[in-house]
């Protein structure tokens, strides 16, 4: 833990020395202008959907904006923990960073209402709730007193079960194991639920806690499975369906302040076209993970999704107490 630790703070260092070296005159200036680089963090590799995303949107924002403004993408982790960049995002160290929408609830509980289990009726209706300011606005809006702004959500897969002992086919198959979920207590509650024990625990540390058998398990979407390799060491995959949890591009509020109207509306028009860009690649991306593990040794099964949709009802009562979770849980509702 404390080397990971010191790589994060020298990662983050070099980090701030790039954007001293990068940032130069202000936009609009006459001459040479000198672009102004975005450092956005993330916890996967560069060939995720949501780095694909966000490497084209930046490309494209230094075009249209004739270079005033660019995005250099940190992947793998090197920022750190998606936790510890959503802190780096609050000081201004890094300009954005993509986080699971689960890890919100920490600074508002009233996120919980969006990454509920069984929630969503498709990508489609995720996305439509998710990004429409009528129905998010207010709470992504309360936000900037913690010093952080949701800029949009993108679909961060169908989350899974996947262990090492054997298929998981309803909840009872799941009593005593030991599954990582991302830290927050709706995830926690979710898994109690399903009959395991929902542990939090940094997406870099899972693979050895698999292995050394701190964990009986972990659940992902197939990406994370394959590409983290998860696939070698726990490769019953059992499709539970439980959660279409969104992954949120978070920024500090004062990072966009110093944008022209212009240039700023030439990124929000970008960012809108990088989720659908993401949701095409996503769909692309299982095709191929689901290849890679089962090369791997991994095998796949279904579940008795019914069982354990029934079994985390409990959880939205749990979860759904306020006017605000309860008047969006509606409107998603309405969406359907």
């Amino acid at each position: 833990m404390r080397r990971n630790k010191v790589v994060t703070f020298l990662a983050v260092a070099s980090v701030v020395a790039l954007g001293l070296t990068a940032c130069g005159s202000s936009e609009g200036e006459t001459g040479s202008v000198k672009t102004k680089v975005f450092k956005v963090a993330f916890n996967q590799s560069k060939t995720h959907p949501q780095a694909l995303a966000i490497e084209e949107l930046g490309k494209e924002l230094k075009a249209q904006t004739k270079g005033a403004y660019e995005i250099k993408l940190f992947t793998d982790e090197l920022l750190g923990s998606q936790a510890e960049t959503i802190e780096l995002v609050q000081t201004g160290s890094v300009d954005m960073a993509i986080v699971a929408g689960s890890l919100l609830e920490n600074f508002n509980p009233d996120f919980s209402v969006l990454n509920l289990p069984y929630l969503y009726d498709s990508q489609a209706h995720q996305m439509k709730v998710l990004n429409d300011k009528s129905i998010v606005g207010e709470l992504y809006g309360s936000m900037a007193a913690k010093k952080l702004q949701v800029l949009t959500a993108y679909h961060g897969g169908v989350r899974n079960v996947y262990t090492k002992a054997g298929p998981v086919k309803v909840p009872a198959d799941l009593k005593g194991q030991k599954i990582r979920v991302i830290g927050s207590d709706t995830n926690v509650s979710m898994m109690k639920l399903m009959g395991g024990v929902g542990t939090p625990m940094a997406q870099g540390e899972v693979y050895t806690a698999i292995q050394s058998g701190v964990l009986d398990g972990a659940e992902n979407n197939e990406l994370v499975f394959a590409d983290m390799a998860h696939s070698e060491i726990s490769p019953f995959y059992s499709y539970t369906k439980h959660l279409m949890m969104p992954d949120m591009l978070i920024t500090n509020p004062s990072t966009l302040k110093s944008m022209s109207a212009p240039n700023r509306a030439i990124f929000d028009t970008l960012l809108a076209k990088s989720v659908t860009t993401e949701l095409t690649l996503f769909d692309k991306a299982v095709v191929t993970a689901k290849t890679k593990a089962q090369a791997a040794g991994a095998k796949f099964s279904e579940a008795d999704v019914e069982a354990f949709r029934t079994a985390v009802k409990p959880l939205y009562a749990e979860k759904l107490k306020t006017d605000v979770t309860k008047a969006i849980y509606a409107k998603i509702e309405a969406a359907r």
